[in-house]
């Protein structure tokens, strides 16, 4: 068995941050039916790359990254009926997850308070760009907003330049780390008190862990850092340096004297490294463009993972900048088997994340691709609602429940 099958939780999450959290619970045993519909595609749906280079609601493989082994369920959560349809799932459900502006579940009568009316123990885990409550916990927006609100967008780009967004929604990839161990915190607090419980997860306040040393550099010091492109202020030198080829770099990050040495061996100790400017952490910053630019010179005569593997073996901190083909042929992730490869039927063979980790006793697993919009809609209404044939087709007819398309619309 693996460690949370029997977990049944019933999925109203969307996009990244959401999705991203019941992958790992899908992964390992939790039953997650998921509620979509045609009407309002998932967001996530529209975005690249997509299967066959040809958009579509089902085609994208971001999505499929994030969806595989979860059930679709097609509702139409603007018919009267569709209500009654949740309440039932509700009933059956350990947990309901959501992540829609707060005060949208109270609207459709499935906040909290109305949940708990129907189960007791309800567990509903609630994230936000904000949280619950305060002047701004109406905004809406995406990761990058958050990234803005957060300070990272101030403290992301060059000195000289404006600022820049970190990669993506980068809070979305944030945000699950501590949803997930919250809900499991949830669920051990009710198997011991029966008790369920609302679990509300500022989005912006997770991502603020992630910038503890400036806030409180600011806060201690009243000194406000500022952009710095791939600097350090306790390393030199500290930077991504060109290497031979289109586009190939190499980083390199010296914290320490013995770093700086070592990296001075390895390029033959020339006369500018021996200079008295250069000895000292405090001189190497004080001199940094001249330090960058003649260390630059001697890496572009390298071939990157040549060097990265001198500078290594020799006890200098290297890593060189891998491209998304070279990500996907890692010999060390793929020697974990973070990569699994599942094969869609709109999507095509792609690659779907593993967990981060691994448990000794217990194997993550991936049962089937993301689903279409709608595609076990009639499976879930037998297996768990326990409706009959003719109470389906009457909800399908009334355009309550949905059902995969012949050919759906681009996303």
């Amino acid at each position: 068995m693996r460690p949370l099958e029997g977990l049944k939780v019933l999925d109203f999450f969307w996009v990244a941050v959401g999705p991203m959290t019941t992958s790992y619970l899908v992964e390992y045993g939790a039953t997650v039916v998921r509620i979509e519909s045609h009407r309002r595609p998932e967001v996530l749906r529209s975005a690249p790359p997509f299967g066959g280079n040809r958009r579509g609601v089902n085609r994208s493989a971001y999505y499929a990254n994030y969806n595989a082994g979860k059930y679709g369920f097609g509702l139409n959560l603007g018919h009267p009926k569709a209500m009654e349809i949740v309440k039932r799932f509700v009933r059956w459900a350990d947990v309901v997850t959501e992540n829609f502006t707060p005060g949208t579940m109270e609207k459709w009568g499935l906040g909290y308070e109305d949940l708990r009316r129907l189960k007791p123990d309800i567990i509903v885990l609630s994230t936000s760009m904000l949280g619950r409550g305060g002047p701004y916990s109406q905004q809406p927006g995406f990761g990058p907003v958050l990234s803005s609100l957060s300070g990272m967008t101030g403290l992301t780009g060059w000195p000289d330049r404006p600022p820049t967004n970190p990669y993506g929604a980068y809070t979305d990839f944030i945000v699950p780390r501590f949803a997930v161990p919250a809900l499991l915190a949830a669920l051990d607090h009710r198997r011991r008190t029966g008790q369920g419980q609302h679990l509300d997860l500022s989005q912006l306040e997770a991502a603020l862990y992630f910038m503890a040393p400036p806030v409180l550099d600011y806060a201690n010091n009243g000194h406000e850092p500022q952009r710095q492109g791939n600097r350090h202020p306790a390393a030199a030198p500290h930077g991504a340096y060109p290497c031979q080829g289109e586009d190939r770099w190499c980083t390199i990050a010296c914290f320490s004297d013995a770093h700086w040495q070592a990296l001075c061996r390895v390029m033959g100790s020339p006369a500018w490294t021996q200079e008295e400017r250069f000895a000292t952490l405090l001189g190497r910053k004080a001199h940094e463009d001249e330090l960058d630019a003649r260390l630059s010179a001697w890496t572009r005569t390298w071939e990157a993972h040549a060097l990265m593997r001198t500078l290594q073996a020799a006890g200098v901190p290297a890593g060189v900048v891998l491209t998304n083909l070279e990500v996907i042929a890692d010999p060390q992730l793929n020697h974990r088997g973070h990569f699994v490869y599942l094969e869609h039927p709109d999507v095509g063979r792609h690659p779907v994340q593993r967990s981060e980790f691994r448990l000794s006793r217990a194997a993550a697993e991936h049962p089937w691709p993301a689903p279409r919009i709608g595609q076990h809609t009639v499976q879930v209404c037998k297996e768990i609602l326990g409706m009959s044939e003719d109470e389906i087709t009457a909800l399908i007819a009334e355009d309550v429940l949905e059902v995969p398309r012949e050919e759906e619309e681009p996303a």
